[in-house]
């Protein structure tokens, strides 16, 4: 059975540091691209970081992009993002995903690239 599952979310105050992990089981991590989304209250999901199946090449939203960053262990079959900086507004469900990029113009930042999904963990950040 695919499954994803994220886990480290928390409550954090502004200026903190989260790390959120993605495991895998079922499948191998390392054939697919792995990307983090967010969805926040009222608000569309919406793309934060990737990484590429084939040579870890990441991609970052311009929200998160020198505060946040993708990595993946793939001996222990997981997905890290290090999540530095957080402000308020980094508030969300953060969820992981896999997905197939071994096509060029594959869109690593969309959602509906993406096949398996994990049910989420919630980030709060907050004084």
């Amino acid at each position: 059975q695919v499954q994803l599952v994220e886990s480290g979310g928390g409550l954090v105050q502004p200026g903190g540091s989260l790390r959120l992990s993605c495991s895998a089981s079922g499948f191998t991590l390392a054939y697919y691209a792995i990307g983090w989304f967010r969805q926040a209250r009222g608000t569309e999901r919406e793309g934060v970081s990737c990484i590429s199946s084939s040579d870890n090449t990441t991609y970052y939203a311009a929200s998160v992009k020198g505060r946040f960053t993708i990595s993946r262990d793939n001996a222990k079959n997981t997905v890290y993002l290090q999540m530095n900086s957080l402000k308020p507004e980094d508030t969300a469900v953060y969820y992981c995903a896999a997905g197939r990029d071994y096509y060029s113009d594959f869109q690593h930042l969309q959602a509906d690239e993406y096949d398996h999904w994990g049910l989420g963990t919630q980030v709060t950040v907050s004084s």
